[in-house]
């Protein structure tokens, strides 16, 4: 279901009439930003109806993901919610919380959604903060947001201690990982994306399960797409989590080295060769000497033998300039985050292609 006004935009979208964002003075309005909400639904009857009715106005349309849930949350949606908005998708797997908001960015975007909002169906997420996450898209200073509750000590009143410990840990391995080190709280799921961005990502093998959001910024940072933080304050009330931590430590870390390595491999030695890559190989072969050299010593001295001067430099300055070497890689890496968004260029080209191919069909 959707509105008659919902509709008439996505047409307007499709044919490639002008943006009309820019109605009022010049300035960017939300009501025809095109926003579409994307709500993955899987054991949340209890609260589901409630975030649908709390739905901005502005809020071009609703999907509702029904990820294979044992409650039938899809068929609850369709019997409960009055908003003509509503679009019901159902999974006929569970796909996890990945695989429903891919399939709900997928729906959206094909009925003109421009900015796809993921919000959970748990009434976790205060949608008020909606209009301050898709801003930054609108007005083309990013191409992906999410929320981040780390921005003040006011905001993580409501977060237990454990999960405030947790989430920094996440977030530092998250910055490691994907390279956008000016991001924090990456396993925040309240996020927006434009919509030719969403398209791009959803080619790639992104994880499906709790590892998405995270995921999910590896692969825009494969994009050189920019991510930008909302600040927002933890929120929690009825929901129950189905999120182990005990079960997920193990391979949230395997997950992480791995997206790192591939990273650095893709981004400094495939993709592109700078200073960065001069760097960290030198870095790496100075340490290694180093530290050989000293294990070798070690292994062939006579116990109690002591190490000369000569010795203890030839091990020690390798290891000094290899550490050094590697620093300023880092340094490199945390200046090289994306500054410039890729979605411009995306929307143009996608405009181009489809005005050559009824330009061909005519």
């Amino acid at each position: 279901m959707s509105t008659t006004r919902s509709a008439q935009k996505a047409n307007e979208r499709r044919v490639g009439l002008p943006d009309r964002r820019l109605t009022r003075g010049g300035e960017p309005t939300l009501e025809d930003a095109g926003v579409w909400l994307v709500i993955p639904c899987y054991k949340v009857r209890a609260l589901i109806l409630r975030v649908i009715e709390k739905t901005p106005a502005w809020i071009d349309g609703i999907v509702c993901v029904d990820d294979a849930c044992p409650d039938r949350s899809g068929d609850f949606i369709e019997a409960g919610a009055t908003d003509p908005r509503v679009v019901v998708v159902r999974l006929k797997q569970n796909q996890g919380v990945g695989g429903a908001t891919l399939a709900g960015y997928a729906e959206a975007a094909r009925r003109g959604g421009r900015i796809l909002v993921k919000v959970d169906g748990d009434d976790q997420m205060d949608l008020h903060y909606i209009g301050q996450l898709v801003a930054p898209i609108i007005l083309g200073e990013a191409d992906y947001t999410k929320g981040n509750r780390f921005t003040s000590v006011s905001h993580l009143r409501n977060m237990p201690g454990v999960r405030v410990l947790g989430n920094a840990a996440l977030s530092f391995a998250a910055k490691v990982s994907t390279g956008y080190w000016n991001i924090f709280d990456p396993t925040n799921g309240f996020t927006a994306i434009e919509s030719t961005v969403a398209k791009r990502v959803m080619e790639k093998r992104v994880s499906r399960r709790f590892f998405f959001e995270t995921d999910l910024l590896y692969h825009l940072s494969t994009l050189r797409a920019v991510v930008r933080d909302v600040p927002m304050p933890a929120r929690y009330g009825e929901e129950v989590s189905n999120l182990r931590i005990g079960a997920i430590v193990g391979p949230f870390a395997l997950k992480h080295a791995r997206n790192f390595f591939q990273r650095v491999l893709g981004q400094y030695f495939v993709r592109d060769f700078n200073v960065a890559t001069v760097e960290l190989i030198f870095g790496l072969l100075f340490l290694a000497f180093g530290v050989g050299y000293a294990a070798y010593w070690i292994s062939i001295r006579e116990l109690g033998q002591a190490a000369s001067p000569g010795r203890v430099m030839a091990a020690a300055l390798p290891v000094i300039v290899g550490v050094q070497f590697l620093l300023q890689a880092i340094n490199f890496d945390v200046l090289n985050a994306p500054t410039r968004p890729i979605h411009p260029y995306l929307r143009t080209l996608e405009r181009m292609e489809a005005e050559a191919e009824e330009s061909h069909v005519g």
